[in-house]
């Protein structure tokens, strides 16, 4: 008989990783049914329901999602306004140009104003398309109409 070769076992995994995916969080669960309602609804997205979110959000969220409302219209009253994942959301021609994220929506420490690709705010090789936004005082209100202006031209 043939002596038995020792043969060398594979080495272990030092580095065992023991989280696994577990896919979306909850509240991005909710913002994508969100969406499907909004894309089910017979009824249009219109400024009314945009209102009615904002009117849902708890504080600092909804003084400034007012404030911001009342800034788009007044800067960009060409935009409609609509709902989009459950967000306020401004449209040109019937496609979201910017949607304002409430901090509470994804439990961030911040809100955001955020830009669609469709804004025209390209500057260059690189550039901003969500700002956090942790108040909205005249200063913010003057920087976003600046940015409106140009995301519509």
């Amino acid at each position: 008989m043939s002596p038995k070769k020792d043969r060398q076992k594979p080495a272990k995994r030092s580095t065992a990783t023991t989280k696994k995916f577990k896919g979306f969080t909850d509240e991005e669960r909710a913002a994508m049914k969100e969406r499907v309602r909004e894309l089910k609804a017979d009824k249009p997205d219109d400024e009314s329901s945009v209102l009615a979110k904002i009117a849902a959000m708890r504080e600092p969220d909804r003084a400034m999602a007012k404030r911001l409302h009342a800034t788009i219209k007044a800067t960009a009253p060409a935009l409609a306004p609509r709902l989009w994942y459950g967000m306020p959301a401004y449209a040109k021609d019937g496609k979201v140009l910017c949607f304002f994220q409430s901090a509470q929506k994804f439990k961030t420490r911040y809100a955001t104003l955020g830009f669609s690709d469709k804004a025209n705010l390209d500057d260059g090789a690189m550039w901003p398309t969500t700002f956090a936004l942790k108040t909205l005082t005249a200063t913010e209100e003057a920087r976003i109409s600046e940015l409106l202006k140009k995301a519509v031209a």
